[in-house]
């Protein structure tokens, strides 16, 4: 995967509406399935089951939410998860990343499955139709330590952000008839 394929989110200067509307024009009709990565033991490695969870908390009947914190898939189950998972709709794999500097506390959507654990030199099965992903440390030869030692209050902005994206996205998804998906065009008024 090149960069190039990366649409980048900046939340800090944006809403969680611009991502919103790129996932509403891009997935098939509700439901929207959400598998969030990562593990509560690492900071950095925690934005997936956190997204997760606030997805949960949520409620959303327009999304199937898999990890949390509670419940988080990482690599010591992913395969596991991956042989029984049964897909409906769009999947969209969470994740979080390490990037460039200058990519750090934004968001990347790419229009392919997702790598997990690619940035730290693990070999796990791909998943999702698509994926987000948050760029939470430097990328390099300290590929754990970049993880481990991501602030908090950044994971914290991020997991909300991409929570409320993905909320938002479902939430237009459904309000639009089946055929209005290729169009993108509004029912109603």
């Amino acid at each position: 995967m090149t960069d190039m394929s990366v649409e980048r989110f900046r939340p800090h200067r944006q809403t969680p509406g611009r991502l919103a509307v790129r996932l509403t024009a891009i997935c098939d009709p509700p439901p929207l399935t959400v598998i969030c990565i990562g593990t509560d033991r690492s900071t950095g490695d925690s934005l997936g089951p956190l997204t997760g969870s606030l997805l949960r908390a949520g409620g959303s009947t327009d999304l199937r939410v898999f990890g949390s914190v509670g419940r988080p898939i990482h690599a010591a189950n992913l395969r596991e998860f991956a042989q029984t998972f049964e897909s409906a709709g769009s999947v969209v794999a969470v994740d979080a990343c390490l990037g460039k500097r200058q990519h750090v506390g934004t968001v990347g959507l790419c229009r392919q499955p997702l790598r997990p654990g690619a940035g730290v030199h693990k070999n796990l099965p791909e998943i999702g139709d698509m994926h987000i992903t948050g760029t939470v440390g430097k990328e390099g030869s300290m590929g754990f330590a970049a993880l481990q030692s991501a602030r908090l209050s950044m994971i914290l902005s991020l997991a909300g952000w991409i929570a409320a994206s993905i909320e938002m996205a479902g939430r237009m998804s459904a309000a639009l008839q089946p055929g209005d998906m290729m169009t993108g065009t509004r029912t109603g008024n």
